[in-house]
C-alpha cells in the first residue's frame, strides 16, 4: 500500500473506461517487448504455497505494500523501459529499498526470500505482485485477475529515482496545495485514473501506519495492541478465511502502529465504513483518506464502496490488475495466466 515516511499508508493509479472487463487486457503503448519462455509451473506452485506461508505470518499488508511500491514508480510519460519505472523489481536493490518511502519494506523482501529460492525461474516483479494478489485474496477480498511473465530490470543504477509515491499530509514535496490535487497528479503520472485512486485506497482495510517507518501513527492502540484473533479486533470468521496470527505485543523495540481499521488483516471494506462514520479516534484517517470523502469527483466512488462491498471488491480486482502490469515488460510467450 504505497506508504511513505510522511507519506500514504499501505498506498495506498493510463486512464481506462470504469466498464472494462476486468479480464480484457489494458491498453499498453509503452515500456512492453519480449525476451524469455516462462516457467507456468512454477508459477502455479508458487501461487498455491503463497496462500499458507503469507496467512501464517499474517504478513498480508506489507507484501501488498512491496508489490504497490515498486509499481507506484511508474512514469507513463517516459517511453524507454526500464526508465519508466513500474513493476519490474527495482524495489530489492539499493538505493531504491532505502528510500524514506521505503522504511519497513526489507523486512518483505526478507519475507519472501526464502520462497523465491524454491522458485528460481519466477521473477521477482511476477513474485511481488503476486503475492500482493494473493495477500489480498487469503484475507477475505476478492481474487485479482493476474497475469504473469513480468521481466526483470538488472541492476541498481537502473531503479526509478526517489520521490514518486504519494505523501499523506501537508507539505506535499510536489508543492500540491491539497491532498486531493497531490492524489491526482501521482496517480495521473501513473496513468490512472479518479476512480482508480479511491478503490486503491480502500487496500488501506489492510494493515497499520507505524511511526518509525511513516512519521504517522502511534505506537500502539486498542485494535493494534490486542491484534487480529482476539477482542475487539477479531476477524469475522468468515469459514472463506483462514484465522491469521496474533502480532507480537507491542515492546520498545517494535511499535504496532495505528490500524485504519478495526480488523486490520481482514479485507474488506470498512475502510470506507469508518471514514465516512468517522468511527473512532483509534483508528487512522490521513488527510489523503478523509479527502476521498470531501474532493466532489473523489465522493461518489468513496460511498458508492461504503455502502455496496461487492461492488468495491469488483472495482478494486480491475485497479490492482492494472496497478500490477504498470511499466512491465514481458517474457517471451507472456503475459499468461494461472
Amino acid at each position: 500500500m504505497l506508504l511513505q515516511a510522511k507519506s500514504r499508508g499501505a498506498f495506498a493509479r493510463a486512464p481506462a473506461p470504469s466498464s472494462r472487463n476486468a479480464y480484457s487486457r489494458p491498453a499498453r503503448s509503452t515500456c512492453v517487448r519480449v525476451s524469455a519462455k516462462v516457467n507456468v509451473e512454477q508459477l502455479k506452485a508458487l501461487r498455491a504455497d503463497l496462500f499458507d506461508y503469507i496467512n501464517s505470518r499474517g504478513c498480508n499488508p506489507i507484501v501488498v505494500r512491496l508489490a504497490w511500491h515498486d509499481a507506484g514508480t511508474y512514469n507513463k510519460n517516459i517511453k524507454e523501459w526500464p526508465a519508466c519505472g513500474g513493476a519490474t523489481g527495482s524495489i530489492r536493490f539499493k538505493p531504491e529499498i532505502g528510500y524514506d518511502a521505503n522504511k519497513g519494506l526489507a523486512i518483505a523482501l526478507g519475507i519472501l526470500g526464502p520462497i523465491k529460492k524454491k522458485y528460481p525461474d519466477v521473477s521477482f516483479a511476477d513474485l511481488y505482485q503476486m503475492a500482493a494478489a494473493v495477500a489480498v485474496e487469503a484475507a477475505g477480498g476478492p481474487k485479482i485477475p493476474m497475469r504473469y511473465g513480468r521481466k526483470d530490470l538488472e541492476g541498481p543504477e537502473q531503479c526509478a529515482p526517489d520521490g514518486n509515491l504519494p505523501g499523506a499530509a501537508h507539505p506535499f514535496a510536489d508543492g500540491s496545495a491539497s491532498p486531493a490535487d497531490h492524489l491526482r497528479k501521482v496517480f495521473y503520472r501513473m496513468g490512472l485514473d479518479d476512480k482508480d485512486i479511491v478503490v486503491l485506497s480502500g487496500g488501506h482495510t489492510l494493515g497499520r501506519a507505524r511511526p518509525e517507518r511513516s512519521g504517522f501513527g502511534a505506537p500502539s492502540t486498542k485494535y493494534t495492541n490486542v491484534g487480529p484473533g482476539t477482542s475487539t479486533a477479531s476477524p469475522s470468521g468468515r469459514a472463506d478465511r483462514p484465522v491469521t496470527p496474533k502480532p507480537v505485543a507491542p515492546t520498545a523495540a517494535a511499535s504496532l502502529g495505528t490500524s485504519w481499521t478495526v480488523n486490520w488483516l481482514e479485507f474488506d471494506n470498512s475502510y470506507f465504513r469508518d471514514i465516512k462514520e468517522k468511527r473512532d479516534k483509534d483508528l487512522l484517517v490521513l488527510e489523503t483518506d478523509a479527502c476521498i470523502f470531501v474532493d466532489d469527483k473523489f465522493r461518489p466512488y468513496a460511498e458508492k464502496y461504503a455502502a455496496d462491498q461487492e461492488a468495491f471488491f469488483a472495482d478494486y480486482a480491475v485497479s490492482a490488475q492494472k496497478l500490477s502490469e504498470l511499466g512491465v515488460q514481458w517474457e517471451e510467450g507472456a503475459p499468461v495466466t494461472i
